[in-house]
């Protein structure tokens, strides 16, 4: 029988922060959520250490018939990040993912726009950005939020969630400067699995944790 870790994404926030202790108050570090769900686990780990939060927006790009299952991701600024082996293996036209990541771009704006509102886009330039969402599966989407930060000349890139699958945790450490994956339960199954409370966030929580954040 499976037990839970977390009550909610806030609780699993707070016992992320746990494992981040070198960054409380630490100048120079923002916490980066990817909304929806990461929002209230960013929030309660900017919270607990003492940090800015902003949001970095990316959208998963579904399999046709089977969105749960990813084959890529968009991000803020344009990236987008293929899994190639979901592609091939499927024989996903390039047309088809043309069209899906056109739908989903018009989604992130949408969400940009109503999240953000007017204030715009933080400097990365030179900070160490903490890349924070509710879980890792495939980690399509945070590989997509993780290319999309590098672009703006970050300092540094920490991946930051309570729980992942072992081996798309492992992906990370090659790909990032740190990497903390607070549970890394195997089998895996999947993120929601190991909350007790994973109801879906919603844009008005998100605008919610925000301006508390500000």
């Amino acid at each position: 029988m499976i037990r839970p870790y977390f009550r909610d994404r806030r609780d699993a926030g707070e016992q992320l922060a746990e494992k981040l202790p070198t960054y409380r108050e630490r100048p120079g570090v923002i916490v980066l959520a990817l909304p929806r769900g990461g929002v209230p686990v960013g929030f309660a780990v900017a919270e607990q250490l003492g940090l800015p939060l902003d949001i970095f927006l990316v959208r998963k790009l579904g399999v046709p018939g089977r969105e749960e299952l990813a084959m890529g991701a968009i991000a803020s600024g344009g990236v987008r990040v293929l899994n190639q082996e979901v592609v091939g293996a499927l024989n996903i036209p390039d047309e088809v993912i043309d069209a899906i990541a056109g739908k989903e771009q018009r989604e992130l704006e949408r969400r940009e726009r109503a999240y953000r509102g007017d204030r715009p886009r933080p400097d990365l330039t030179g900070l160490v950005c903490l890349l924070v969402d509710d879980g890792l599966a495939t980690g399509a989407s945070m590989q997509a939020a993780v290319a999309g930060v590098r672009a703006h000349n970050p300092r540094e890139i920490v991946v930051a969630v309570p729980t992942a699958a072992p081996d798309t945790c492992a992906l990370f450490e090659a790909e990032v400067d740190h990497v903390v994956c607070a549970v890394t339960p195997e089998p895996f199954f999947g993120v929601g699995l190991w909350y007790e409370d994973f109801s879906q966030t919603t844009d008005d929580e998100v605008r919610h944790y925000l301006k508390r954040a500000r």
